[in-house]
């Protein structure tokens, strides 16, 4: 092609960040290492969208809590934001659906000459029915591209039944991309080979092999909360402060939704795949 042209990417994680840990940070960071390596991205953004309370994950504390302490632990970042849009809807919603919201948003500033740092909070939104039908492979229109972010865990949740529609995993991976941290132990690789989907759109999935081991788990921080355990230094301080201040994640908190069936299997099992 022309020269090489270097690609503007938008990183997007969701989830249900709960709690946001230091380990959910160092990803974007070790994302944007890894992409910029190559020579063809400049990461300018990242985004924390954590998941409504419809999402009925046992232990899901409230959504207004999850979003303050993502904000209080991006204070520092000047590039990591947090989205609210996906937690104040009051149905659960799609991964997929969040990727097309979001990259709605990119789009519409792009066609308003916004900078793509004003993206943040921006209301209007223009949905382009249009805007991303075209071929699935690596050659987009000019303006930021948006790739999901996620752990090895996600990657092999692809192929737990019931939990995502593959129509939604072509949508993501072949129509944006995908960028996963893998750690030891971990063999992405091997998904990738045994999944259709995943071969399919390979060349849009960027593996980051995390080397310095971090395997800060938000259910192991739970846990160690309700036993008065110190979570400092896994958390960002003005994430145990407000979780001290508030008195988050006791035994009672970790029964919330115990005896709900998690909302993409609701809406799954049994249903057609449309």
């Amino acid at each position: 092609m022309d020269g090489q042209k270097i690609t503007t990417v938008v990183l997007l994680a969701c989830g249900s960040f709960n709690p946001v840990t230091n380990m959910h940070l160092r990803m974007f960071e070790l994302a944007r290492d890894h992409l910029e390596d190559t020579g063809l991205y400049r990461v300018v953004k990242g985004i924390i969208s954590p998941v409504g309370d419809a999402y009925k994950k046992k232990g899901l504390i409230e959504a207004c809590h999850r979003l303050e302490m993502a904000r209080l632990s991006t204070e520092n970042s000047d590039w990591i934001t947090v989205d609210s849009w996906e937690s104040l809807q009051p149905e659960w919603v799609e991964t997929a659906k969040v990727v097309r919201h979001h990259y709605d948003q990119l789009q519409a500033a792009e066609q308003t000459n916004d900078d793509v740092d004003t993206v943040k909070y921006a209301k209007k939104r223009r949905i382009e029915k249009n805007s991303f039908e075209e071929s699935s492979n690596r050659t987009r229109r000019d303006g930021p591209q948006l790739m999901l972010l996620c752990g090895a865990d996600v990657l092999e949740s692809f192929g737990v039944p019931n939990l995502w529609k593959q129509d939604d995993i072509a949508a993501i991976v072949g129509r944006y991309g995908l960028v996963c941290i893998t750690r030891s132990g971990s063999d992405p690789y091997k998904f990738i080979h045994e999944s259709d989907t995943l071969w399919k759109y390979r060349k849009n999935i960027h593996v980051v092999r995390e080397w310095v081991s971090n395997n800060i788990s938000a259910t192991h921080v739970r846990q160690s909360l309700r036993r008065g355990r110190s979570v400092r230094y896994l958390l960002p301080d003005a994430v145990v402060r407000y979780i001290r201040e508030q008195e988050l994640y006791t035994a009672e908190s970790e029964q919330k939704n115990a005896d709900v069936i998690l909302a993409p299997l609701q809406r799954y099992s049994g249903a057609s795949s449309s």
